[in-house]
C-alpha cells in the first residue's frame, strides 16, 4: 500500500481509510500552515497535475475497503485538489458504499472545475482558519497572489452548488483565537452543515489552545451545528501499514 493508508482514528469521521492523491516524500501544498503536522511545505504551488498512478490507487482501494471502516477520506501529503484526476478518484471510491470525504484547504475552490469534481463527494471539509487577509497570511502562508476574499468566495460558491454535507474545519491557535466571533459570523453567512472546531493536538510547531479557551470559542458559535475536538469520542483502529500511515499522520 503506497497510496491508501490507515484506517486512522478520526474524531470527525470515525475509522477513516485514507487516499493520498499526492504521495510525495516532500509535502506539496498551496499553503504552508503554521500548525501543519507534516511540517513545512517543501513545494508550494497552485499547479494542478497528475501526481499518482490512478490504476494503482484503484487496485489498492479494492483491497483496502474490505477493512472495518466508516469513511473513505481524500487527504495525505498535500492538498488533494492539486491532483487533476481527483474527480475520477472520487467517483471510483463511491462505488464501495462508504461516505467519501475530501479534506481541502479551500485554496482552489474559486476554480469552477475543482468545485465540479468535488461535488461528486458525500462530504467536503473546507478549511477556514481566518476572518481576514492579515490572519490568513499569518496562519495559512499561501502561495503568492492568493488572497483571503478569493478563497472565501470559492467556499460560498461551493455552498450553492454542493448537495452533500459541507463542513467548515477551523483550526484555532494563538494567532486567531481572539477572532472567533468574526469567524463565527462568516460561518453564519456560509451556513455549513457542520462547523469543526479544532486545535493542533497532534505533532505541531505551535501549541494548541486550552480546553477552557476552546469552550470560550465554542460559545461564539452559538446556534451553529458545532463539534469540538476536545469533546470528541475516541476511536480505535489498526492501520494496514503503520509506516505508510505515519507519513501522513505522524
Amino acid at each position: 500500500m503506497k497510496i491508501i493508508y490507515g484506517p486512522v482514528p478520526s474524531w470527525r469521521f470515525g475509522r477513516s481509510l485514507g487516499v493520498d492523491p499526492i504521495c510525495s516524500v516532500d509535502k506539496i501544498c498551496s499553503f504552508d500552515c503554521v500548525y501543519c503536522q507534516l511540517g513545512r511545505t517543501k513545494i508550494k504551488t497552485m499547479e494542478r497535475k497528475r501526481y499518482i498512478d490512478i490504476s494503482q490507487m484503484k487496485k489498492e482501494l479494492e483491497i483496502a475497503e474490505k477493512r472495518n471502516i466508516d469513511a473513505i477520506t481524500f487527504s495525505g501529503t498535500g492538498e488533494p485538489t492539486l491532483n487533476l484526476q481527483l474527480g475520477e478518484m472520487i467517483v471510483f471510491a463511491k462505488k464501495f458504499g462508504f461516505p467519501v470525504v475530501v479534506l481541502t484547504n479551500s485554496s482552489l475552490l474559486s476554480d469552477k472545475e475543482v468545485r465540479k469534481e468535488l461535488c461528486n463527494a458525500d462530504v467536503i471539509a473546507a478549511k477556514l482558519d481566518a476572518p481576514n487577509e492579515d490572519i490568513f497570511q499569518k496562519i495559512s502562508k499561501p502561495t503568492e497572489n492568493q488572497y483571503f476574499q478569493e478563497m472565501l468566495g470559492g467556499i460560498k460558491q461551493l455552498r450553492t452548488e454542493f448537495r452533500g454535507k459541507l463542513a467548515l474545519q477551523m483550526m484555532f491557535v494563538k494567532s486567531n483565537k481572539t477572532h472567533a466571533n468574526e469567524m463565527a459570523q462568516i460561518a453564519r453567512e456560509i451556513r455549513p452543515d457542520q462547523v469543526q472546531l479544532d486545535t493542533p493536538l497532534r505533532k505541531s510547531a505551535v501549541p494548541p489552545v486550552s480546553i477552557s479557551e476552546m469552550d470560550e470559542i465554542e460559545r461564539e458559535f452559538s446556534g451553529l451545528p458545532v463539534i469540538s475536538v476536545y469533546k470528541s469520542k475516541k476511536i480505535e483502529t489498526r492501520p494496514y501499514d503503520s509506516e505508510e500511515t505515519r507519513k501522513r499522520r505522524p
